[in-house]
């Protein structure tokens, strides 16, 4: 029982960052929205079930079985994941990574900077979404200018703070020029 309320009240404690932010980047209803899956019988149990408060509990579930069936149904239902937007080349056959959408990018930036306040609670700075980005750069099969979009996000939310990436996420339009 513990598991599932810590579970709980994390999901909506990173819900309502998410939402705060969403809102700050002109997207709320993406806000609203956000990680509806993981009340989902897939992601809840699991994460009821591995719940320790300081990591994913996806983490627990790999570590026992060696893969996370919450994960994976996850970012298939989720589209602010990187990881959700594969699809195979129709020349080659293998499949690769495909650019996200703006809309998913910019939410998925709200997510980024909202699951490091809510895991590193006091030890949060705005420094922090951009190591833990760059900390797994090369290792990921992200769309190359989806990874660059969001590098220059998080970026400067180092540099510049919050409000300021805020704002700049919010006004940020793709050129063709890109």
């Amino acid at each position: 029982m513990r598991g599932a309320v810590g579970h709980a009240k994390t999901i909506l404690k990173h819900k309502w960052e998410v939402f705060l932010l969403s809102v700050k980047v002109g997207i709320p209803f993406r806000g609203l929205l956000h990680d509806l899956s993981k009340f989902s019988p897939t992601e809840f149990i699991v994460g009821a079930r591995f719940y320790s408060g300081k990591r994913s509990p996806n983490e627990g579930e790999r570590a026992e079985i060696g893969y996370s069936t919450a994960w994976i149904h996850h970012k298939g239902k989720e589209r602010h994941h990187f990881e959700h937007w594969r699809d195979y080349d129709p020349k080659t056959g293998i499949e690769r990574p495909v650019e996200m959408p703006l809309v998913f990018l910019k939410e998925m930036f709200c997510d980024r900077v909202a699951a490091s306040k809510v895991y590193m609670g006091e030890g949060y700075t705005d420094e922090e979404p951009l190591k833990y980005f760059l900390k797994a750069k090369g290792k990921r099969s992200i769309g190359e200018k989806t990874s660059q979009r969001l590098e220059l996000f998080l970026t400067i939310l180092s540099e510049k703070g919050e409000k300021e990436a805020c704002r700049f996420v919010k006004e940020y339009k793709i050129t063709d020029s890109e």
